[in-house]
């Protein structure tokens, strides 16, 4: 008996057919396997399974490669910004310049005022003066040290006998002096008086201090208040100077009459001090002018 298919040909084994028939050999009975037919069989398998796997991953690639572009397009937006450049106007077809350059006008600030400006005439320095304006409070604190303030003058006679020795009177006058002012400070029992001498302009100011000889043409010592009486017959520290319209002097000695020598350093600081101080009052009157003058 025979179980192969009745009315036709014994069917061929098709490995892709589950219920397909294997060959076993044509013989009846036990049966060998045809073992060359199986491993042909699998290598026809082997094969179409790496046909399929490549052609399924290039698909893939394909698929990811292509949401990736329309990631990227999508990201960027579907403005006329995104087009490609095949899409954009060649380059004679762009407008060109035209050749117009705006004009702007300059927006630089003006140069500030100078301060010396407004000291070197009288046309200028119109500000109220006085010995009270130029040195005011009732002490002076330079750094840590700390001056106690006498008593101040103002005359308009800048000859006067008991402002300034004659010799410097005469320099004053000849220079057209308008006003004198003096201020006294101490500490310590050392004590000085600056003198202030104020003409027209500048140049006037500066002849006036070139003249000057300050072992002999010297302000004399404003004593009252804090300050009591000095350098009335001792010898004492004297200096010169003008800045502007201004010309100043100081004096600078010990209470006690004793004279001044060159080892007395306190005596040479206050009046250096105060020197220092009157040049910085000037020049704080020149710039409060000046910033006036900038801000009308």
């Amino acid at each position: 008996m025979s179980f192969g298919q009745q009315g036709g040909p014994p069917s061929q084994w098709d490995p892709w057919k589950p219920q397909s028939q294997q060959p076993w050999g044509s013989d009846g009975g036990e049966q060998t396997p045809d073992w060359a037919a199986l491993a042909e069989a699998s290598e026809i398998r082997n094969r179409r399974r790496r046909l399929f796997f490549i052609v399924g991953g290039a698909v893939a690639t394909v698929a990811i490669g292509t949401a990736v572009a329309m990631a990227v397009v999508s990201a960027n937006g579907d403005d006329e910004a995104n087009k490609p450049t095949s899409s954009l106007p060649a380059t004679a077809d762009i407008p060109s310049a035209t050749g117009t350059t705006p004009s702007f006008a300059p927006t630089s600030a003006p140069p500030p005022l100078d301060p010396r400006d407004f000291i070197a005439s009288k046309a200028k320095d119109t500000a109220p003066l006085g010995a009270q304006i130029l040195f005011p409070g009732t002490q002076l604190t330079m750094g840590s040290t700390v001056y106690k303030k006498g008593t101040t003058a103002d005359t308009k006679n800048c000859a006067a006998g008991d402002t300034v020795q004659p010799s410097l009177g005469k320099i004053l006058k000849a220079n057209s002096c308008t006003q004198f002012m003096r201020v006294s400070y101490t500490k310590d029992g050392v004590s000085v008086t600056v003198g202030v001498a104020v003409f027209d302009t500048q140049a006037q100011a500066a002849k006036a201090k070139s003249q000057v000889n300050t072992k002999k043409d010297i302000v004399k010592s404003l004593s009252g208040g804090a300050v009591k009486a000095f350098c009335n017959s001792a010898i004492c520290r004297t200096t010169s100077n003008s800045y502007g319209r201004y010309a100043y002097f100081t004096i600078a000695g010990f209470a006690s009459g004793k004279n001044v020598t060159e080892k007395d350093t306190a005596v040479f600081s206050i009046g250096d001090n105060l020197a220092e101080f009157t040049f910085r009052q000037i020049h704080r009157r020149g710039e409060a002018q000046a910033s006036t003058a900038a801000s009308e």
